[in-house]
């Protein structure tokens, strides 16, 4: 899912930080980046005043305004016009520089926001990249619950009534934490790097069957709970039928695979759900395993060769 930005959203969320003031094109609040729009390399999503490839939020600091200052009233004229035609989805004047009239006159003509912020320009330039960035990336919603366990970021999934929320809340009590239950929001925010956080309506809550909604930061304090975490690690349940017997998968590697996100490929350990299995210390289990995979370790692999040593040794 592409997020939608408009000029009064980015206004309102970096008011205090820059120290914003809007000075004219009111009319344009509503002006919007569109989806997928940020993702070209042309125009960026701000940077200072260029009439040729436009930035989304054009930066006008001393060096722009001189510039426009040392323009003929005709060339002036046209390249603010220029610069509306853009659509920017704001102008911003760094230092509390007065804006000129005509700049003034050009913003409210076309309903383009223009705002003053007492920050030079590279200051605005650094924190407005970084917010748009992460305000713009590619987002979305799974089904499951998302924790840190033994700092690494985990979703549990699995179908309905397969003991999600209750893992979770074992989970915690052995000192892990909870980041969202039920719906946590991944964002993609690099090429590899999905950052996992809880809507506002569901912070710090998880709803376990029987018990209805609990606060877990309440029940077990602020250390239980965690803003954001990194996706590393999908920690699928699967409910097993009795009938069938066996748990099937591989009995070297375990039933592991991958999960397709944001096209990202995700690592996933799939854990059969059974009357007597400790899905708790399973689960633990595979956290440590994943860690110990990243950094080189493969159990099943040492096992083989010690085995092809040992038939080596019997083989006359």
């Amino acid at each position: 899912m592409d997020a939608r930005l408009s000029a009064r959203e980015l206004f309102d969320q970096m008011q205090e930080r820059l120290g914003l003031r809007w000075l004219a094109g009111q009319r344009g609040e509503r002006r919007e980046i569109e989806p997928g729009e940020h993702l070209a390399r042309r125009p960026s999503l701000a940077g200072y005043l260029n009439t040729i490839h436009a930035n989304k939020v054009q930066i006008i600091g001393a060096e722009e305004l001189a510039y426009l200052d040392g323009l003929d009233s005709r060339v002036r004229w046209e390249t603010l016009a220029k610069i509306v035609h853009a659509r920017p989805l704001a102008l911003v004047v760094s230092r509390d520089q007065p804006a000129p009239p005509d700049l003034r006159d050009a913003a409210n003509e076309s309903e383009t926001p223009l705002w003053t912020s007492p920050l030079r320009g590279h200051e605005l330039l650094t924190l407005l990249q970084y917010h748009l960035a992460r305000a713009l990336a590619r987002r979305i919603t799974l089904h499951g619950v998302f924790m840190e366990i033994y700092s690494i970021g985990v979703l549990i999934t699995g179908d309905s009534g397969s003991g999600k929320s209750e893992l979770a809340l074992e989970l915690v009590t052995r000192g892990h934490r909870l980041v969202a239950d039920d719906a946590p929001e991944f964002t993609q925010i690099a090429p590899d790097v999905l950052d996992g956080t809880c809507p506002e309506l569901l912070q710090d809550l998880i709803e376990v069957r029987g018990l209805g909604i609990l606060n877990v930061r309440e029940m077990f304090g602020d250390t239980s709970v965690k803003r954001n975490k990194y996706l590393r690690l999908i920690v699928h349940l699967d409910r097993t039928d009795p009938q069938q017997g066996a748990v099937g998968g591989d009995r070297l590697y375990g039933d592991r695979g991958s999960r397709r996100v944001l096209e990202l490929d995700i690592p996933q350990v799939t854990l059969p759900v059974a009357a007597g299995r400790n899905l708790a210390v399973l689960a633990e289990a595979a956290v440590r395993a994943h860690a110990l995979k990243t950094k080189g370790a493969d159990p099943a692999q040492t096992f083989m060769d010690r085995q092809a040593h040992h038939m080596r040794k019997l083989d006359p």
